[in-house]
């Protein structure tokens, strides 16, 4: 797949655009104030709606919440809760909606404040229709994919709250519990690769024992040395971070990392574990054929 700038107008303004200090997130809230967000696709991402509908052997069923009129409960069921779920850099909350409607109480995390704004209007409209009280702002087809996905467990909550994600501000704000399912797509492939070592120990320390982290492994095609955002992210990426989170990686002349073996990887005591990895047969336009999606574990669970 080319990856020209003169065929990728857009790669090569946000190139320009983080050229100066591609670490720096308040360069994200400019895009979005001027509503240039070439990555956003107006819906969540099929690869998360088939996976959740699938109910892959790969993740942990979500936890049944008690009904919300119970006003006791017997001792032995008054720890269950609904599962949390997690998406950094969330964008309009599509998929934190998507997570919503399988059950778990969800929190999309944003840097941007309008980003932010932008998404509690969306999940607001998007609510009101779903309830029957909407005035036609999101289309009937477009609601669709929200309504429940699991009739049993119910609708959970759908939050976005503005902050940094290697902050602890908004995750204290959030009762500081670790979450059942983190969602990452286009979050680490936005992220310089200095970066992503603290990327992957900021994960291992989010999830939950038994919890699954589960990312959308794009762009892939990318020649690393073309820079980013979007950063290029091969599967061994993933790997050589989430198997030792943290620590820094080794990369070659070619901008590849070196000494990893994808398949029986070095793992450090917090090291994860990947428990599936398969291109997704549907996806967001630009990725298929080359997105992938792995899901992750803790050593332990």
């Amino acid at each position: 797949m080319s990856d020209t700038q003169s065929t990728n107008p857009d790669r090569a303004r946000l190139l320009q655009h983080f050229s100066s200090n591609p670490s720096d997130p308040s360069r994200w809230e400019s895009l979005w104030a001027t509503s240039y967000m070439p990555w956003d696709r107006a819906s969540p991402s099929p690869a998360l709606v088939d996976l959740l509908s699938s109910r892959h052997s790969a993740l942990n069923p979500p936890v049944l919440a008690p009904p919300s009129g119970d006003k006791y409960l017997p001792p032995q069921h008054q720890a269950i809760r609904r599962p949390r779920a997690l998406v950094p850099g969330c964008g309009r909350g599509y998929d934190v909606l998507l997570l919503a409607a399988w059950g778990f109480d969800a929190l999309g995390v944003e840097y941007a404040s309008t980003a932010v704004k932008q998404a509690a209007e969306y999940v607001e409209k998007v609510e009101a229709e779903l309830a029957g009280e909407g005035r036609g702002e999101v289309s009937a087809e477009e609601v669709r994919v929200y309504e429940d996905g699991d009739k049993k467990v119910g609708r959970g909550s759908a939050r976005v709250v503005e902050g940094d994600f290697f902050d602890d501000g908004w995750w204290k704000g959030d009762g500081g519990e670790r979450y059942e399912l983190i969602y990452d797509y286009t979050f680490f492939s936005a992220l310089p690769p200095e970066s992503r070592a603290k990327w992957a120990g900021r994960m291992a320390e989010l999830l939950a024992p038994g919890g699954r982290l589960v990312c959308l492994e794009f762009p892939t095609y990318k020649d690393p040395k073309t820079g980013g955002p979007p950063w290029a992210t091969p599967p061994k990426e993933y790997v050589a971070y989430l198997s030792r989170p943290g620590e820094k990686v080794k990369y070659g002349e070619d901008g590849h990392v070196v000494d990893i073996d994808e398949e029986k990887p070095s793992r450090s005591e917090k090291g994860l574990v990947r428990v599936a990895h398969f291109q997704p047969e549907r996806t967001h336009e630009i990725g298929k054929g080359t997105d992938w999606l792995s899901v992750w574990k803790h050593q332990s669970s």
